[in-house]
């Protein structure tokens, strides 16, 4: 088995905005073929945030050899999924995910209401053969008691409704190995973000370690404030054992592709993805297509 390679339309977002079209022609001369979307507009356009129907939307991914194997969606609340699901299973995309959500710190019945709407998202994905995946960032492993959100979080959901998309870089800034993560929740994991961490860093790779207290409560303004643009790079340029991630995740049973997630490069948005492709290349256990 090997993991496909993939891309999150947001490592290349400035681009997108200037040259839609010509983004995706560039991101298929590299050398992805998967996509995952990012539309943080979901209301107003349930696609994949280009305004066009599913069926053009195919056809000009066709064009390019290009495929949705994912999409971050916002807001993502069962009560608004519907038009989202169906432009989707239109477009040919089984998997839709939740990119990121805030837990007041302590507050359990918070945290549960919110996996109940996981739940019922899952539900609705699941009625349609599709899958609801949670994507993390570094604050799902602050501890409430003697467990972390990232726990919790898979305790208070069900296993075949709400499926996990480790970001292995956010949970190695919370000062947890990911292959801990890929071990226990092999069977739950479908989707890999990937990215790396400076060698030359000046922020230390756990962001409890002086950074952000794990003790009080991390919303917007605090996440926001804690990441620095400069505590990023390209994959393979880094410090973070890639190789011992693919090789990990090869034994997960569902896990299916690894994407590139760069948040933030000193480069051009195209010519960074190039260099991780570039790096993708010369990992085992892994495949362009």
């Amino acid at each position: 088995m090997s993991l496909k390679v993939g891309i999150q339309l947001y490592s290349v977002r400035d681009s997108l905005q200037a040259d839609p079209y010509g983004t995706l022609e560039a991101i298929a001369q590299t050398g992805y073929r998967y996509l995952e979307a990012a539309n943080h507009n979901a209301t107003e356009d349930p696609g994949v945030g280009f305004g066009l129907s599913a069926k053009e939307m195919k056809t000009r991914l066709d064009d390019l050899g290009l495929s949705i194997i994912g999409s971050h969606i916002f807001p993502w609340q069962p009560e608004s999924l519907g038009p989202v699901l169906d432009y989707h299973q239109e477009l040919g995309n089984t998997r839709i995910g939740c990119a990121m959500e805030f837990f007041p710190y302590n507050d359990l019945d918070h945290l549960r209401r919110l996996c109940d709407n996981f739940n019922r998202a899952g539900e609705l994905c699941k009625e349609r053969g599709m899958q609801f995946y949670y994507h993390n960032h570094y604050h799902e492993f602050q501890k409430f008691g003697d467990k972390n959100v990232y726990e919790l979080l898979a305790e208070y959901t069900e296993a075949d409704l709400v499926y996990l998309e480790l970001d292995s870089y956010w949970a190695a800034r919370a000062g947890v190995d990911p292959l801990d993560i890929i071990d226990t929740y092999r069977d739950r994991l479908i989707l890999l973000h990937q990215k790396d961490f400076p060698q030359d860093a000046s922020d230390p790779l756990n962001l409890y370690d002086g950074i952000v207290d794990p003790g009080k409560n991390i919303d917007f303004e605090v996440f926001g404030g804690s990441v620095n643009p400069e505590s990023f790079t390209e994959i393979g340029t880094g410090v973070l054992p890639i190789q011992d991630y693919i090789d990990a995740a090869n034994k997960a049973p569902h896990l299916e592709y690894i994407i590139l997630e760069q948040d933030h490069t000193k480069l051009d948005q195209l010519e960074s993805i190039q260099v991780s492709m570039e790096a993708f290349r010369k990992f085992s256990g892994i495949s362009m297509g």
